[in-house]
């Protein structure tokens, strides 16, 4: 099969393009920078040099590649988050929404059947003590700012995803990741203020992370290109689990010490409410409609076995 690939040197885009091309697959990648494109013709790709912004250059690379699905893995993430910092998501908050449009008229212009798309799986309403969100539970619409911002631009990816004639739109609503080229690997910022301790338990630490590692999120687009019917679909692990209970683990896989533990009050002077109100009330997801439907499994069950790989990555 075809498949053109928007954000192919990623985090997930670098571990996705190898596994097309292991399956199979005709994959051609798209990257801004020319060195960028060097890897990925090195590793066996087409590549063409594109910003997703210019939407004539992106429908041309994407007419010439005939691809049969187009994947988008496109995000301009800063290298730190701050969530105390109101334009923090501005810049993908923007690749999300014009980037997907001029994305799928390309693809529509070209032919291609199918668009796979990700997306958060952590944006549901929170609620501590329920159970895991599956992919019914509404988006968190009400947040403020800046998570408010990002979850109004992942609801207007998913709905022209899924809503554009023409065209099988599949979302992957991932998990938090980590690995390589994530805030979590060990060279990370959320690596960085955990060994500084500046990452701490605020309260009960009840709010529930779903984890998901980059080469899992790459396999579940893979299997995303070859199966399932168009919809949403919660990437994550088969763990969820509470900031109490991850955070300690993490600490000690990475070589840090001990996490601190602050009052909810304290955590909102150090970080701010939006903080606090994810490290006490977010709800974890559940992957077993991925897991059905897409045939996925991911390969590290609990993020205790990804971890644990932590401090020889």
């Amino acid at each position: 099969m075809r498949a053109f690939v928007a954000g192919a040197t990623g985090a997930i885009g670098r571990r996705l393009v190898p596994q097309l091309l292991e399956a199979g697959h005709e994959v051609t990648a798209m990257t801004r920078s020319q060195e960028g494109a060097a890897r990925l013709r090195e590793g066996g790709a087409a590549a063409v040099v594109c910003d997703v912004f210019d939407a004539g250059g992106v429908r041309a690379a994407v007419a010439e590649a005939a691809p049969e699905v187009v994947v988008h893995q496109l995000t301009a993430l800063p290298e730190r988050i701050d969530m105390r910092d109101m334009g923090v998501f501005d810049a993908t908050n923007r690749v999300r929404t014009e980037g997907t449009r001029v994305l799928l008229d390309a693809a529509l212009a070209a032919g291609a059947r199918r668009f796979v798309a990700q997306s958060l799986a952590f944006a549901y309403v929170p609620g501590a003590g329920e159970p895991p969100c599956d992919e019914e539970t509404p988006l968190y619409s009400a947040a403020a700012l800046p998570l408010g911002g990002a979850v109004k631009a992942i609801d207007e990816l998913e709905r022209d995803v899924t809503g554009t004639p023409g065209i099988e739109g599949i979302v992957l609503r991932y998990g938090w990741l980590y690995g390589p080229g994530t805030y979590f690997a060990t060279d990370g910022s959320t690596a960085a203020e955990v060994r500084e301790q500046h990452f701490a338990i605020i309260g009960a630490g009840t709010g529930v992370y779903s984890f998901i590692h980059v080469e899992d999120a790459a396999a579940a687009a893979v299997a995303a290109v070859e199966r399932g019917g168009p919809g949403i679909y919660n990437v994550v692990d088969d763990a969820p689990a509470p900031v109490h209970e991850w955070l300690p683990f993490y600490a000690e896989a990475i070589g840090a010490p001990e996490p601190p533990q602050v009052s909810e009050i304290r955590g909102e002077v150090l970080a701010g409410s939006q903080v606090v109100e994810l490290a006490t009330s977010l709800r974890g997801a559940a992957n077993a409609k991925a897991k059905r439907e897409l045939g996925w499994q991911p390969r590290y069950a609990s993020w205790r076995d990804g971890f644990a790989t932590c401090s020889a990555a």
